[in-house]
């Protein structure tokens, strides 16, 4: 491959055309650095050039944003320091109030055709640092769901039989994942292609999720096997619970 072949792949990998590269690396180079509430409020006005913003959105410094025109943020929604969006076709939606923290990738990266590409998260939501989410298959987070630090969502996985060809000339396989609402991903989980993770689930730190995981149901282990139903009984009588509304006693005892 030659140079100017090399400079067009590269190209082709970080926006929809040369004139839409242009005006996302300009908008970034000129007021991705800005700091404090100061750059927060520059960006919220001269990120609509590049992106979809619903309402008012916040985005920290040093956001690396590929393929911006398929990015669209609710209204709340908050872009934390070192997020990695690459939203190639399918796109990235994040959904109003939800948080990206610090260090997160949302990598779609869909350059073989898939049909389903993209990642979608819902409202209420939180991405914990250094989470990663590779959407090739397509991955759709509901509402209220929350990950810890390190979680990885991978809808994309390889294909290695052939004894005598390298994988990566074997394909893919990208069946997609659904996270429903009211979900909570413990500290380095892993969450694996083709799996739905129900309704008010529970999954523990350092799990690795190959199948299903029913409604309100507590998974762990290598590979995750269900522990526990959340079934309404009190598992901690003796330890206060604190609470975010400032409507609510902030313990329960």
């Amino acid at each position: 491959m030659d140079d100017l072949a090399k400079m067009r792949l590269y190209l082709n990998r970080q926006a929809s055309s040369f004139g839409r590269y242009l005006l996302e690396q300009t908008v970034m180079c000129l007021t991705g650095w800005i700091p404090t509430v100061v750059g927060i409020a520059v960006r919220g006005l001269a990120y609509r050039l590049i992106l979809k913003i619903e309402g008012q959105a916040a985005i920290e410094r040093d956001v690396r944003i590929r393929f911006a025109s398929q990015v669209r943020l609710g209204h709340g929604s908050f872009i934390d320091e070192g997020v990695y969006i690459h939203a190639t076709p399918g796109g990235v939606a994040i959904g109003k109030n939800t948080i990206v923290m610090h260090g997160a990738v949302l990598h779609v990266y869909n350059f073989r055709n898939l049909p389903h590409a993209g990642i979608k998260i819902g409202e209420d939501s939180l991405i914990g640092e250094y989470s990663i989410i590779r959407g090739q298959g397509g991955v759709t987070i509901g509402n209220r769901v929350y990950t810890s630090p390190m979680t990885q969502i991978i809808a994309v996985n390889h294909v290695f039989n052939d004894p005598h060809k390298p994988f990566v000339d074997q394909g893919i396989t990208a069946e997609g994942i659904v996270i429903e609402d009211d979900v909570w991903l413990g500290s380095a989980a892993v969450i694996t292609d083709g799996v739905r993770v129900g309704k008010g689930a529970v999954v523990a730190a350092g799990a690795v999720v190959t199948r299903d995981v029913p409604p309100h149901t507590i998974v762990a282990g290598v590979p995750a096997k269900p522990i526990k139903e959340i079934d309404g009984s009190d598992p901690l009588p003796d330890k206060p619970i604190y609470y975010i509304s400032a409507n609510q006693d902030n313990r329960h005892d």
